[in-house]
């Protein structure tokens, strides 16, 4: 098997942990930068990042942190619609800017963006999240019909409710079981189901999908 290389941001915890460890355990090469390495909400931080790391090849580019603010539209700031398109969808974009060259010149390239069901289905109080992953689905569908011819193969995969730190931490017990009796298959996601979703996109096992928008969510946006 050729050892490949693999770009994760948000590697650090939740769907991002899983999806570093099962890369890792296939025997991939993954650099998943910490904060402090690559923010993604500052354009001097992604921009030095990409000049220290100019040189870097990848074979496989996961778009994976993000943010979500829950506000309805009145409540919305400034702020946080300019947080939430640099972090969401600008610097991914800038990211994939930088490295797909490398992709193009040797004819191979899987990049996962990660969207959410929000962007497939809404809810109140997404406008600015959902505005951002609506974002993401239109870079993938672009750069699959962009890089097809170069075997890149570019997907959106869209967690649904997942039982990462950040649902526990931002959830009792109670709500997550109200949540769950709301989802067809009457449970949330581990991280590592939603993961198992993305390798295989950014696999080599992976040859014809592309330009697909994916929604692992146990059926919740079915219904």
């Amino acid at each position: 098997m050729v050892r490949r290389a693999a770009l994760v941001t948000g590697g650090s915890r939740g769907i991002g942990k899983a999806v570093c460890e099962k890369l890792e355990a296939l025997g991939y090469t993954v650099a998943a930068p910490t904060r402090q390495e690559l923010d993604l909400s500052s354009s001097a931080s992604v921009e030095a990042f990409l000049e220290l790391h100019k040189n870097d090849i990848y074979d496989v580019i996961i778009n994976n942190a993000g943010i979500n603010d829950i506000h309805d539209i009145e409540e919305v700031t400034d702020d946080e619609i300019e947080q939430a398109m640099q972090i969401n969808l600008v610097s991914p974009l800038r990211i994939l800017r930088k490295f797909v060259p490398a992709m193009k010149k040797r004819r191979y390239g899987r990049i996962v963006n990660i969207g959410s069901i929000w962007g497939v289905v809404s809810k109140r109080g997404r406008v600015v999240y959902s505005m951002t992953k609506h974002g993401i689905h239109g870079i993938t569908k672009t750069m699959a019909v962009e890089l097809a011819e170069y075997n890149i193969l570019v997907n959106t995969v869209c967690p649904g409710f997942t039982l990462t730190e950040l649902t526990y931490k931002n959830n009792s017990e109670k709500q997550i079981n109200h949540i769950e009796r709301d989802i067809p298959i009457q449970r949330m996601a581990q991280p590592a189901e939603i993961a198992d979703a993305i390798i295989f996109f950014a696999e080599d096992r992976n040859t014809y999908i592309t330009g697909q928008l994916i929604a692992v969510d146990g059926g919740f946006t079915s219904k």
